[in-house]
């Protein structure tokens, strides 16, 4: 016996509101552009990251490192120092170069006058990578600079900070002053490192070394000349 027909059952869905389908377009939009702008700060950050990876984890030269790092790293305050004319320059100006930075007084005695000398040396052995490094003087005080010292500082910046001022930013080592180092500050405005109080000529030439290394390093994020 045929059985009697009976009707379809139809299972029926309720279609999304106009709002919902937009809340639902609007939430995927919103997480997609979060992770293209994540993806694009670690893009920015991926050089910065590698240099640091490169030079202090892997190391692949194997020698030891001669510099002392600044850890937390110290960024460039937001000071206005004078040029030896008087003009007003910012502090914050020095970025975009490795810097290798000297502080003293501006009647530079001995040490003063070594440091100088050895500053000089340091960024002419670096050869074709010299222009990658700027040499800075930081004067700390408010007298004139002596003219005897005018062909030494030929391509050098040199910068009037009050010491105070300067004491805010730089380290000097435990029982040392600033004018007894050199400090290295990164292209983002970082004091990152603090070579030994009073270094030597052999001393200069490990610091060439890690130099070197910095530059190579960070051959992709920085800028040449100034």
């Amino acid at each position: 016996m045929q059985a009697p027909d009976e009707p379809l059952g139809l299972t029926v869905h309720t279609m999304p509101s106009p709002s919902q389908a937009l809340d639902g377009q609007s939430g995927r939009r919103t997480v997609a552009g979060r992770w293209k702008m994540i993806a694009v700060l670690l893009c920015c950050a991926a050089p910065v990251i590698a240099s640091y990876f490169t030079y202090y984890v892997v190391r692949p030269e194997g020698r030891s490192v001669y510099g002392e790092l600044i850890d937390p790293q110290r960024p460039l305050p937001a000071l206005t120092a004078t040029l030896r004319d008087g003009t007003p320059a910012p502090l914050r100006a020095l970025k975009g170069q490795w810097l290798l930075v000297t502080v003293a007084d501006a009647a530079c005695d001995a040490l003063c006058e070594q440091q100088l000398y050895l500053q000089r040396q340091l960024r002419e052995s670096l050869g074709r990578e010299k222009d990658r490094l700027d040499r800075v003087w930081l004067v700390s005080d408010a007298a004139p600079v002596p003219a005897r010292l005018d062909n030494g500082l030929h391509g050098a910046t040199v910068l009037r900070v009050p010491a105070a001022e300067l004491a805010q930013w730089l380290l000097p080592a435990t029982g040392h002053t600033l004018a007894e180092h050199f400090f290295v500050v990164d292209p983002l405005g970082n004091l990152m490192m603090r070579f030994p109080a009073r270094m030597d000529a052999e001393g200069a030439g490990q610091a060439k070394r890690d130099l070197g290394r910095l530059l190579r390093a960070s051959s992709s994020w920085d800028e040449a000349g100034r």
